[in-house]
């Protein structure tokens, strides 16, 4: 009797709710990709990082995203990216691989060459205007974080 109580009353508490558990719709692929796209347009990465092992206090970073494209079939995607690192300023186009957990954006790289920069290899969680991840650079390594924020034209 008390089971038959109580499932009546879960019944009467979802029931109303079932229209709105039901028209929430995941988004496409297609839908994602384009997001991405127009979040990642014309931003500004700037942030700390860390280098573990080292007692020191994070360093800043600066990373300026002018636009992301997707590339064909595969998880492949071209970030045309402003990178200062070790005093050198350059602009790159980068095919880098950008992972999805649901809706969230993971971009990954694993040992790749960055022309007059060295070798490279980063996990980093897209979270909104946020982004955290790991790096690391032939033995040196650490993490990363910081906020993305569009840049003034």
């Amino acid at each position: 009797m008390a089971v038959m109580k109580l499932s009546s009353i879960l019944v009467a508490l979802v029931l109303p709710l079932m229209p709105l558990l039901l028209s929430s719709k995941e988004p496409s692929k297609e839908e994602l990709f384009k997001k991405f796209e127009q979040a990642m347009e014309n931003v500004r990465f700037s942030g700390h990082f860390t280098v573990t092992g080292r007692k020191v206090k994070p360093a800043k970073e600066t990373y300026e995203i002018q636009k992301v494209e997707k590339l064909g079939e595969g998880d492949l995607w071209i970030f045309t990216a402003r990178v200062k690192y070790g005093g050198k300023d350059v602009v790159l186009p980068m095919a880098l691989p950008v992972k999805w957990v649901g809706k969230t954006p993971v971009i990954t790289m694993e040992d790749v060459a960055l022309p007059g920069l060295g070798t490279f290899s980063a996990h980093v969680v897209i979270d909104g205007d946020k982004y955290a991840g790991t790096w690391a650079h032939g033995e040196v390594g650490g993490h990363l974080y910081g906020t993305i924020a569009k840049m003034k034209k």
